[in-house]
């Protein structure tokens, strides 16, 4: 224990306590946090049509409440706790103080020398720190994966999905990776959520919006942000704060954590200039909301390696997450029937599962040995460092192949089992007013003291957009 300023042992500091690392993580853990309340919450607010800015800012406030109280009651030890089945660990409460003010242990702490002898070092705060900061990951998932349902999908099935959609699939993830499971034993590496949060909301994000069915046709054609600059704020907090999400995977503030930082911001920015320009040369003009998708790519696939991969290699990933995301969203998607026929709002599958995808399979190629030591069992290095590396890169692509199989089925099975009691769907009359007829309020009062938007008094209100992201259209008439 250690001595306080006036002599006497304080026993708030155990002799185990390393008070650097506890603080990192905790500010780790309000940045992560940060970028989903208020960062996606705004974000979700501007980029979509104006009648949908409250609900799907409110469908996000939603989750984050849901996931925490799920969280502590029953899911932070399904996906950290002792093993129930190869893919799951045994759900139950982290709330008792006595557990919660413990040395946190998790089996991504257990090193194995060369020798084979296994060693567990936890990481040098409490089991609280470490509930809250996997809370913050659990949370994003589900707000990412409502990207996908924006829109349309009624907000009663969407309250019941959030609890279950945690519990039977992004735990399962999780714990296989993270948690102890048959991926992390085998020796998959995902270093902050490539798979378990991108991939996984990703494609449980395209899933859902085939159960849920597509928007209005005109909301479809039509659906502009309603506040670019807001936007943009909101982005800039989900970019600032992955320094939190990809610095505080090792779990403490040490060397791994410095190199996450840089290559996180390096690859980000990379991504983005290479989809700017991409637009610029393709569509003639660059998009701000194309900016904010090639800094989402950039984010998201620098994540499965971001403290085991070599800076000038973040700038590669880099490079073809600005270009390999954006061919899949601008040219691919508009010839592939089924990926034109599912409504995915924001693109999530793009963004998070396409970048997810190939940012786990580069740091299959890229991870580079001195650095996967820092954090990771002895002789894990990517398939360009040879020795074992090509079989690292097959274990990169099956876990990939669980990850999504597991969401699609999972996925499917939680949509269709809310169906039997709760439409997925909003009735063609809320979708056609948004919010006012959903949650009886609207975001903005543009005509006075809340007064209503009336055509026969105010008439007829109409703007522009050459954005190329409003599914693919380009100089279509927004009517307000």
């Amino acid at each position: 224990m250690e001595a306080s300023a006036y002599g006497q042992v304080s026993p708030a500091v155990p002799s185990w306590l390393n008070k650097g690392d506890n603080a990192w993580q905790m500010i780790a853990s309000i940045l992560v946090a940060t970028q989903s309340m208020p960062g996606l919450v705004i974000l979700y607010a501007s980029i979509v049509k104006k009648k949908w800015a409250v609900n799907s800012a409110f469908m996000a406030l939603y989750a984050f409440a849901a996931v925490l109280i799920c969280w502590v009651l029953l899911c932070f030890r399904m996906a950290f706790g002792d093993e129930l089945l190869p893919f799951w660990g045994k759900g139950a409460p982290a709330l008792g103080q006595k557990y919660l003010i413990a040395q946190a242990r998790i089996p991504e702490s257990t090193q194995t020398h060369e020798d084979g002898t296994r060693e567990t070092i936890g990481p040098l705060y409490p089991m609280a720190t470490l509930v809250y900061f996997q809370f913050t990951f659990a949370a994003i998932t589900l707000i990412l994966l409502a990207g996908s349902v924006l829109g349309r999908m009624n907000i009663k099935a969407w309250m019941a999905f959030v609890p279950l959609w945690l519990i039977f699939s992004y735990t399962v993830g999780a714990f296989s990776l993270w948690g102890g499971g048959f991926l992390y034993h085998w020796g998959a590496i995902d270093y902050s959520g490539g798979y378990v949060i991108h991939l996984s909301s990703g494609i449980a994000g395209l899933t859902a919006a085939y159960w849920v069915g597509p928007r209005l046709k005109s909301d479809r054609e039509r659906f502009p942000p309603n506040n670019a600059l807001l936007m943009l704020a909101g982005a800039g907090l989900l970019w600032m704060g992955w320094s939190g999400f990809n610095g505080g995977a090792p779990y403490a503030a040490n060397l791994d954590a410095s190199m996450a930082m840089l290559n996180t911001n390096v690859c980000a920015a990379t991504s983005l200039l290479v989809w700017t320009s991409l637009d610029a040369v393709y569509f003639g003009k660059p998009s701000v909301i194309g900016a904010v998708q090639g800094m989402m790519t950039g984010l998201v696939c620098i994540t499965p390696g971001a403290g085991l991969v070599q800076s000038w290699a973040a700038i590669v990933m880099g490079i073809l997450s600005g270009s390999i995301p954006w061919v899949s969203m601008m040219i691919l998607h508009k010839k592939f029937a089924l990926l034109q026929k599912v409504d995915d709002t924001l693109g999530v599958f793009h963004t998070h599962a396409v970048a997810g995808l190939l940012g786990g399979l580069l740091t299959g190629l890229l991870a580079e040995p001195e650095l996967c030591d820092l954090i990771l069992p002895v002789n894990t290095r990517g398939a360009f460092y040879g020795g074992n590396g090509g079989v690292q890169f097959l274990k990169q692509m099956v876990a990939a192949l669980f990850v999504i199989g597991w969401n699609i089925v999972s996925t499917t099975l939680i949509l269709l089992f809310i169906r039997l009691f709760i439409p997925l769907r909003m009735p063609e009359e809320q979708l056609a007013i948004g919010d006012d007829a959903v949650h009886g309020e609207e975001a903005y009062a543009l005509w006075g003291d809340g007064e209503k938007y009336d055509p026969s008094k105010h008439g007829r209100i109409t703007e522009t957009t050459v954005s190329p992201y409003v599914n693919g259209a380009r100089g279509v008439t927004i009517n307000l």
